[in-house]
């Protein structure tokens, strides 16, 4: 069912191409913006999005685009099945999705660094193209998981710029002991996947190239975080001193998890967080997981069930195996709920199901298809021969 899956998924990839549609891109737009800084505004405003997604980007014009992010996700989906594989095919769309991230980094940054193809409004507004930790790191994994595959050295020193750009160009709120990173080089957010998605590169880097200073900025940045760590395992989206909303969600805890332990892995016996880690990954599978694998939202709402957190679930739990295989089962479980319930027949994902059982179908390339496709490539049986 799983092999099947994935080959429909691909399939699908290789006919629409790498552009595609993404849930913020009209949100990018000026008129929806102004409506983002009205509570009632903007709530019209995502019903209207959610009720007509196509025809609202129609009305707005918002073409398909290539998201750094997509390619990111991609190259490594690919990567894997190379690996597993060894077909050739594979390697092609892997070294095209890595060529493109090459060529396009967000320029005039220390380092090689992307960000998203649009405007986006968070607590600030930030332009289109201004690199982000998130995306930055997850390009930074595709170039590591080349260099160790293919063994060229190339790969590396692209990962290796990346570190100067989060050490360079990201602000930093530092002490003695910890230290967060910002999400863009226009905030002084603290968020807590994005600090760690910025750990996992130091620390993989650090662990390749033998550089002290990656790692204890590594070890710094994921001590600020487990200081924050919840009594019941969980853990914010936001970090003081920023706002807190206290909202626990699905695919945030996920990032955190499997950054933790992609951390674990490079820094070994540096790595003192291993209970708390254990203690995040027993609430990660108990309270935002359903028994029929469901990937449920946050730990306020089982609705919508989105595409992402299916996607991060089976990544997180395949991920973790190795430091805790006790949930690794419900990878499966969440893989086939979502096939069941998510894919078209063409191949492709669908983006949510909300509490009255409607279907949002918009095959969003980065949202849910290059996240599904890593996902699929995660799970053992899909070493596709």
């Amino acid at each position: 069912m799983h092999k099947e899956s994935l080959k429909k998924l691909d399939r699908w990839i290789r006919q629409n191409g790498w552009a595609g549609y993404d849930p913020y891109d009209i949100k990018g737009q000026q008129p929806f913006i102004m409506f983002s800084k009205s509570r009632y505004a903007g709530f019209a405003s995502d019903k209207m999005l959610g009720r007509f997604p196509m025809g609202t980007r129609r009305f707005f014009r918002v073409n398909k685009e290539i998201n750094a992010k997509a390619m990111a996700l991609m190259a490594r989906a690919y990567l894997r099945l190379f690996k597993n594989s060894g077909h050739e095919a594979y390697k092609k769309l892997a070294l095209e999705c890595l060529d493109w991230l090459e060529k396009n980094p967000s320029a005039g940054h220390s380092g090689k660094c992307w960000g998203y193809p649009f405007d986006w409004q968070s607590r600030v507004f930030i332009p289109k193209n201004t690199p982000s930790i998130v995306v930055s790191s997850i390009g930074a994994h595709a170039f590591l998981d080349a260099y160790e595959i293919l063994g060229d050295k190339k790969y590396l020193d692209v990962a290796r710029s990346t570190c100067d750009f989060i050490m360079k160009d990201l602000n930093r709120d530092e002490d003695d002991n910890s230290l967060c990173f910002s999400y863009t080089p226009v905030d002084n957010f603290h968020v807590h996947n994005a600090n760690l998605f910025g750990a996992s590169v130091l620390a993989r880097v650090g662990a390749i190239t033998s550089e002290d200073e990656l790692k204890k900025l590594a070890i710094k940045s994921i001590t600020f975080t487990m200081n924050l760590q919840n009594n019941d395992g969980s853990f914010y989206y936001w970090a003081p001193p920023d706002k807190l909303f206290k909202l626990v969600d699905n695919y945030h805890t996920g990032f955190v998890l499997e950054s933790l332990n992609v951390s674990r892995r490079a820094l070994g016996q540096d790595f003192k967080f291993n209970a708390e880690l254990k203690k995040g990954l027993d609430f990660y599978a108990k309270e935002l997981f359903s028994p029929a694998g469901e990937a449920i939202i946050s730990t306020k709402d089982k609705y919508p069930i989105n595409i992402h957190s299916c996607a991060q679930g089976i990544i997180t739990f395949m991920e973790l195996a190795d430091f805790d295989d006790t949930h690794k089962e419900i990878s499966s479980k969440v893989a086939s709920w979502t096939i069941k319930n998510m894919q078209d027949e063409s191949g492709y994902f669908y983006h949510l199901i909300n509490e009255k059982g409607r279907v949002d179908k918009t095959p969003y390339i980065r949202w849910g298809q290059a996240w599904m496709l890593l996902a699929l490539s995660s799970l053992p049986e899909e070493a596709v021969k």
